[in-house]
């Protein structure tokens, strides 16, 4: 079968055939590190991860680079209100971002490197587009690209300069520098320190003084690590323009194919508004964390396609919670039915064609979502048959359904870290009267047997019985 996915540039979905056989070069726009992480910015990393995942089950090898731009305007402004040197502030935050990524299942990116660390590439993508008229400096460390020197501008985001408006997209610039400029949609490769900036926040240039743009960056990450040209690159759908569309113009101006595929992930919204901090509505995910599990977290983002908008509202996680405890009870179960399964004959395990058709269809989580469920109620009707062969298939073909997602409830990363003692102690307690209740039973004392249940039901303890016993869950 053929993976199929949504071309941003072409707008449709396309065969995905990668440049290098069996190898996939992914650059996925990551964090700028001024403040905590919120919900808006973990969704694109978990749909990258799930295409991650599963293109290596699909056989291909995958290279992830996700950057960490920790140089930048509002670093420099968040760090000097916080008191703390620039790199400090950014080493800060950047700590807090990685930590929500592993408390989410996030496979790390093969690297992850910081936009500091490759000024030297930078440097070269500016000498290439000054040699070749793409680019200009206004002298004092200012550098620009020069969006009419490049007929193809725009052909991204199918945008012509002249049709833009002369603020949109264009880069704020003050004083001289705004007026040196020979259009306002030009935009800086390198700019020149700003007046009280601390002096370790620029680097020297044969063109004078100065610091990283944004979009530069990038480009030079991108080329660094996965060569002039890749397969995929991707981000939030906020990024096409004008930071992609910018990306692209200045790579391919310097002499370099770049992304051969564009991937965009849409927005988490509140009441059809994008959230996020300079709205006031942006939930952080430390927020997110203290009112569920983390894999709960990561269902609710995971699973909605990753093109449409997820509305976010007071039931999404509570429906997510209710999902994920069936998931992770039927995994339970099934594993103390039938023993626990190796990670190993997971990770090599054949996924359902139904599953792999909505994988390979621009990755269609819920439509894989629902043949998951398939295969729950199959498994769950097999425990109640008590036909352990097909619980055990039907555990290993769920696990590995799951793994793509990365939600496979008996994988390390969701085991809790809690204090035991106080399981053990209620665990003792609920199996006390768990005995008296199955006493009262076998001598038909249903009063006392509905009473058990009723006083447990109190306590939040939900009594389920079946042909092997009585089992309890929290309700």
């Amino acid at each position: 079968m053929t993976i199929r996915l949504f071309d941003t540039a072409a707008r449709e979905v396309r065969d995905f055939t990668p440049i290098t056989p069996g190898e996939v070069g992914i650059y996925l726009c990551g964090a700028t590190v001024q403040a905590p992480p919120h919900v808006g910015h973990l969704r694109p990393v978990i749909a990258f991860d799930v295409l991650r995942r599963w293109l290596t089950r699909r056989g291909l090898k995958v290279t992830l680079i996700r950057n960490v731009t920790d140089i930048d305007d509002k670093v420099l402004a968040k760090s000097a209100a916080a008191g703390r040197e620039w790199w400090a502030h950014a080493a800060l935050y950047e700590r807090v971002f990685t930590e929500a990524y592993d408390a989410l299942g996030v496979i790390p990116p093969t690297y992850e490197p910081r936009a500091t660390g490759s000024v030297p590439e930078m440097v070269g993508i500016m000498d290439r587009l000054v040699e070749k008229g793409h680019a200009y400096s206004t002298g004092a460390g200012n550098v620009w690209f020069d969006v009419r020197s490049w007929p193809a501008y725009g052909e991204l985001t199918r945008q012509k300069v002249d049709d833009l408006s002369p603020e949109e997209g264009a880069e704020v610039v003050a004083g001289s520098a705004a007026e040196a400029k020979k259009n306002p949609h030009d935009f800086a490769l390198w700019k020149a320190p700003k007046p009280g900036e601390p002096e370790s926040a620029s680097w020297d240039t044969p063109y004078g003084r100065g610091r990283p743009g944004w979009h530069l960056e990038c480009s030079a990450m991108a080329r660094r690590y996965l060569g002039e040209t890749f397969d995929i690159h991707g981000g939030g759908l906020d990024l096409r323009f004008p930071h992609h569309e910018n990306e692209q113009a200045q790579s391919r101006a310097a002499g370099y194919g770049f992304a051969q595929r564009w991937m965009h992930v849409a927005w988490v919204t509140q009441s059809g508004v994008k959230m996020s901090k300079s709205l006031g509505n942006g939930l952080l995910v430390s927020e997110l964390l203290s009112q569920a599990p983390a894999p709960v977290v990561r269902y609710a983002l995971a699973a909605v396609q990753y093109r449409s908008m997820l509305e976010w509202s007071p039931d999404t996680l509570d429906e997510a919670r209710t999902t994920w405890e069936r998931l992770s009870g039927f995994v339970t179960r099934a594993s103390e039915r039938v023993g626990d399964v190796p990670a190993e004959e997971i990770a090599k395990a054949e996924v359902p064609e139904a599953f792999a058709v909505a994988m390979d269809d621009d990755l269609n989580v819920p439509q894989a979502l629902a043949v998951v469920h398939e295969h729950l109620r199959a498994g769950n009707s097999a425990l109640a048959s008590g036909t352990d062969a097909a619980v055990r298939d039907e555990l290993v073909t769920l696990r590995a359904m799951l793994d793509v997602l990365g939600l496979d409830p008996a994988d390390p990363q969701w085991a809790t870290s809690t204090d035991d003692r106080y399981a053990t102690a209620l665990d003792g307690l609920v199996a006390a009267e768990l005995k008296a209740r199955a006493e009262a039973r076998a001598a038909k004392d249903w009063a006392t047997s509905d009473a058990i249940r009723d006083r447990l039901a109190a306590a939040g303890i939900e009594v389920q019985d079946s042909a092997d016993g009585a089992r309890w869950t929290l309700s």
